[in-house]
């Protein structure tokens, strides 16, 4: 979409900018493009979700979706074994993972703290 180039050639010719994309469904469909275009424009980004990095974002920081779903299996097998769906306790994600792409990082000029890296979840080559 024009837009989205429009947008993130506007922030890349602010001096020290950067762009942190939000977990919504408008940002999903269009990854490709906002990865690729991040990356033409020389844009350090900050992605919701791992995907983003492995294909080609910068860093990502998130929930860890694998372990919702995995959560939300106990609530459907409460929820088929005949407990009420409104009296469940409401979850939040308590598990978050950060991605780093080492390779976006050097083609940015980026050096990452090696105590940012330490924490990384994934590191990527």
């Amino acid at each position: 979409m024009r837009e989205i180039e429009a947008a993130l050639a506007a922030l890349s010719a602010e001096s020290g900018g950067g762009l942190v994309v939000m977990p919504e469904s408008f940002t999903g469909s269009h990854t490709v493009q906002i990865v690729t275009l991040a990356e033409r424009f020389r844009l350090p980004a900050v992605y919701p979700y791992r995907y983003y990095v492995a294909q080609g974002g910068l860093l990502s920081y998130g929930i860890d979706s694998a372990d919702l779903f995995r959560r939300a299996a106990a609530y459907v097998d409460r929820i088929l074994r005949g407990e009420n769906a409104a009296e469940l306790p409401v979850q939040v994600p308590t598990k978050f993972e950060l991605a780093v792409n080492m390779k976006t990082a050097e083609a940015l000029g980026l050096t990452v703290p090696p105590t940012l890296l330490a924490r990384a979840d994934e590191v990527i080559e």
